[in-house]
């Protein structure tokens, strides 16, 4: 038995709801450069991943030459 988009917009809507009936205080600091180190390493890590498998990026996204070239010109 598959559940409706119906029931599981409403579950998503309640639990959302709840979450925030239930807040409490969070005595916390978070310093403004902590996100930027975050974003930091996410951006490492992508440009890393790129970096590493751009061989067959490129392969993958440039057409191979199938067209033969005639040397008829000698």
């Amino acid at each position: 038995m598959v559940p409706s988009l119906k029931y599981i917009a409403v579950t998503a809507a309640l639990f959302f709801a709840v979450s925030f009936c239930l807040e409490q205080r969070a005595y916390a600091y978070i310093d403004p450069g902590t996100t930027l180190l975050l974003f930091q390493s996410i951006s490492a890590m992508v440009t890393g991943a790129l970096f590493y498998f751009r061989k067959r990026l490129k392969t993958r996204f440039t057409r191979s030459s199938t067209t033969s070239t005639d040397v008829s010109d000698k």
